[in-house]
């Protein structure tokens, strides 16, 4: 996402006008953060920090700060590591927490609770794993090297996404999600290697401690514990008794989220909250919006509510922490031509590389030759080629099981960092060739898409903004919690404002849940409004809120637009709006839609940038076209 150029503003302006330009400013960089480009770019400056501060004149300050110890007491009890291992035992069980969750979600009510569409990815990730094991064990330069074979089977979420945003096609939702089930297989693969092979001596009672409390933190849902305080210091306990029993901490945490049930909201919880919240309007008292309040988390997952809570932590603070700690090597005095000769950086390089190139792609060939499953639509085996290459990134745990294997080995350490540093690299620039390939010898590409609308505008069903019958039409179909859908919301207003009642604007839902979780809620609460004829007000609180999209964030819209509560919550929950967005979304693919936003001039579909001008002027040739015209007559 570019950055918007702004022209600095002059000495007289007022403090109110500065402020406004300073969120102005800010606001192009929020949405950046947030989004898979913005995770891996800070994750990538870390990276830079490190290797830079490893190799000056201040080097001796990184490696000491990392050593230097750091203790926690209560009482007679102390935990004390150094500050390395605390992000790798501490900070990085909070990661794989935050991946448990994600998992279990998933499992639950996500994309992966049916069995169909998880056949082909279980194929490529348990290839993508296989492989690069197997090429690794090849190269590998002796019995100690071999210990590091698990250097090779994960990958890295967060970095993966984000080259992909970068070097893959311009529609990558439905790969994501392909890559995405692929990574989860990884995740929980890579982490149970490191708690079994990684791990040092066992202690029976702790583990045993640590058993039994999985089990009490299994059972808090089943007696109905909503709080999210108890769940978190279970696993925190989890996690003391975890690292004293011997294990990689990392166990407590993908295990605690493993744990933490995710469910999709009741509908007796949903009105419960429902008439808590119309008590506090009608008598808006401290300890009645406090009720209030707590109704509205009961009626979420505690699972959503800590993944709400923990995920930009996660993203943002730990794993970036982890790079800063883990990437700095010192390549001064012959290390990095030491390491770059060595057997052990590329038996690390061509691993994760190689390995995961041809694991996945052939996993996933295999699968779909026998008919145990099919590709997402939108996705062809160039896609797949692309994403396999993408998946070289270790990078995260990748760096982390190297730190554990060679715990006591200094040099080969940096050997398997500058393998994984340089996987990442070559696994990019593969990825980007792959795409480009693919592409030129006839993969599948935007122009091979259906181009019409499948089914043309209603004013008896559609969301129209404008004269019913004007002439020149635009159809846009988004995703309420899409970064780039918001920005285009400026773009409609402009062409409104230019073309007046020539033109009519039609907003269709395309929600996209594996990527954005609440977008298909927010839609229902779209339609849901626009059954009380606020459709295009509640169009704007979503926007202009794409960070506050809970289910009792959408409430507090409606109520704040004076909905009849009743029927506003009655409708959400009905089967005929969940119908209404879903033959929107079959709208979409029908009309080769692959990803939000995209746009109809008419009822053809748009292809290239959506900025105002690009728009307006295929909006003018249509209106020429109408009209027998051409745009020299003018």
């Amino acid at each position: 996402m570019k950055l918007l150029s702004r022209k600095k503003s002059d000495e007289s302006q007022t403090r109110s006008s500065r402020g406004e330009l300073a969120a102005q400013l800010a606001a192009p960089v929020r949405r950046f953060l947030a989004t898979e480009a913005g995770s891996s770019g800070l994750m990538l400056l870390a990276v830079a920090v490190a290797l830079i501060w490893a190799n000056s004149g201040w080097s001796e300050s990184y490696f000491s700060l990392w050593h230097t110890e750091a203790s926690v007491a209560i009482g007679d009890a102390e935990l004390a590591m150094s500050l390395g291992h605390w992000v790798n035992d501490g900070l990085m069980a909070l990661f794989f927490f935050v991946i448990g969750l994600e998992v279990r979600y998933e499992l639950s009510v996500g994309s992966l609770n049916d069995r169909r569409r998880i056949m082909i990815p279980g194929l490529a990730g348990v290839g993508g794993m296989l492989m690069p094991v197997l090429l690794y064990l090849l190269i590998a330069p002796g019995p100690k090297a071999a210990d590091g074979w698990g250097i090779v089977i994960g990958t890295d979420t967060a970095f993966l996404l984000g080259a992909l945003a970068v070097v893959g096609p311009r529609f990558t939702t439905q790969l994501r999600i392909f890559l995405l089930a692929i990574t989860v297989i990884d995740d929980i693969v890579a982490v149970t290697v490191i708690g079994v092979v990684y791990s040092g001596s066992i202690r029976v009672p702790e583990l045993i401690g640590a058993l039994l409390l999985g089990a009490v933190l299994s059972a808090l849902s089943r007696f109905d514990v909503w709080p999210a305080v108890p769940y978190v210091l279970i696993v925190l306990v989890m996690w003391y008794l975890t690292l004293n029993a011997g294990l990689h901490a990392s166990i407590a945490g993908m295990l605690g989220g493993l744990l933490i049930p995710a469910r999709e909201p009741s509908r007796e919880g949903v009105e419960q909250a429902a008439r808590l919240f119309r008590a506090f309007r009608q008598s808006p008292r401290a300890d009645v919006g406090k009720t209030a309040r707590k109704g509205l988390q009961k009626a979420v997952s505690v699972n959503e509510r800590l993944q709400m809570y923990l995920h930009p932590w996660s993203s943002y603070v730990v794993v970036p922490v982890f790079a800063l700690a883990n990437a700095g090597v010192d390549l001064r005095g012959g290390v990095l031509t030491d390491a770059l000769g060595s057997a052990l950086t590329w038996a690390v390089a061509v691993g994760l590389v190689a390995g995961k190139f041809i694991g996945i792609w052939g996993g996933t060939r295999l699968g779909t030759r026998f008919g145990l499953g099919e590709l997402p639509p939108g996705v062809d085996q160039g896609h797949v080629l692309g994403g396999a290459a993408l998946s070289g990134i270790g990078f995260t745990v990748s760096l982390l099981i190297a730190g554990l294997a060679f715990d006591d080995e200094p040099e080969l350490l940096a050997r398997a960092t500058v393998g994984v540093l340089l996987a990442a690299v070559i696994a990019t620039l593969l990825g980007w060739l792959a795409f480009r390939v693919s592409t030129m010898l006839g993969g599948r590409t935007d122009a091979d898409l259906p181009r019409y609308l499948d089914r043309l505008v209603d004013p008896e069903t559609d969301h129209i903004l404008g004269p019913v019958d004007a002439p020149l039409t635009l159809v846009e179909y988004g995703d309420f919690e899409c970064p780039f859908c918001a920005r285009a919301t400026g773009v409609t207003k402009e062409l409104r404002n230019r073309f007046g009642d020539r033109f009519r604007y039609v907003f269709r839902h395309l929600p996209l849940p594996d990527v954005h979780p609440h977008a298909e809620l927010a839609a229902r609460a779209a339609v849901a409004a626009g059954a009380q004829g606020r459709f295009w007000e509640m169009h704007d609180l979503l926007y202009r809120h794409q960070d506050q999209l809970e289910y009792e964030d959408t409430v507090v819209y409606a109520i704040d637009l004076g909905l009849d509560m009743e029927k506003f919550l009655d409708d959400l929950e009905s089967d005929w709006v969940a119908e209404r967005v879903r033959r929107d979304a079959r709208s979409a693919e029908a009309s080769g839609v692959q990803g939000a936003p995209t746009f109809f001039i008419g009822n053809r579909r748009h292809t290239g940038p959506y900025d105002a001008e690009t728009l307006a002027r295929e909006l003018e040739q249509l209106e020429y076209e109408g009209s027998g015209a051409t745009p020299t007559d003018r």
